[in-house]
């Protein structure tokens, strides 16, 4: 079983510290299993899936914000979040599993058989521990539920995608 921890260190320390590690039996990761334990675990990346324009509602991360905060509106863009809570969000940030060829970020999503386009994946890998390709996306509000199959435009051919809840796998997250 791979275990994974990130660290975050000062500049100053990262020679001492990687010897440290290069010491232990561990191995060091770059960016990418980062990326696919990230995805997998269903956490978003600001820039990838979160930015500016991204409501929390639209996210699934209305948790965030505490209940009298969302009661009293006292934070930016607290309009928009209480009008979505009110009227249900646009678009929605769901998981996707794809079949064939992984759907990377900006691929777009179709209803399947026709031609409307009703989202776009965010962030896409082939996941080495799911033995599968996934993907974070945003579609529109009604393509959200689970079970909810979809078609992905992959390098221009359509890939048939089933809307998945995230996690795709559960985490185990320990805070030191």
């Amino acid at each position: 079983m791979a275990l994974s921890s990130q660290i975050s260190i000062p500049p100053s320390q990262t020679v001492e510290v990687t010897q440290l590690l290069s010491k232990s039996p561990v191995q060091l990761a770059g960016l990418g299993a980062r990326d696919s334990l990230r995805l997998e675990a269903g956490m978003c990346l600001y820039g990838n899936d979160l930015d500016e324009d991204t409501t929390p509602v639209e996210a699934g991360l209305t948790w965030v914000i505490g209940k009298e905060r969302r009661e009293t509106g006292n934070f930016i863009g607290a309009e928009g979040v209480r009008k979505h809570l009110q009227d249900g969000p646009p678009r929605r940030r769901v998981g996707l599993i794809v079949e064939g060829a992984p759907a990377r970020q900006g691929a777009h999503i179709y209803a399947p058989s026709q031609k409307e386009n009703i989202g776009t994946v965010t962030s896409g890998i082939p996941s080495p521990t799911l033995g599968k390709n996934i993907a974070m996306a945003y579609v529109k509000s009604g393509w959200h539920k689970k079970g909810t199959e979809v078609e992905v435009d992959v390098r221009n051919k359509l890939r048939k995608a089933i809307v998945t809840p995230m996690p795709f796998m559960k985490p185990n997250y320990w805070r030191g």
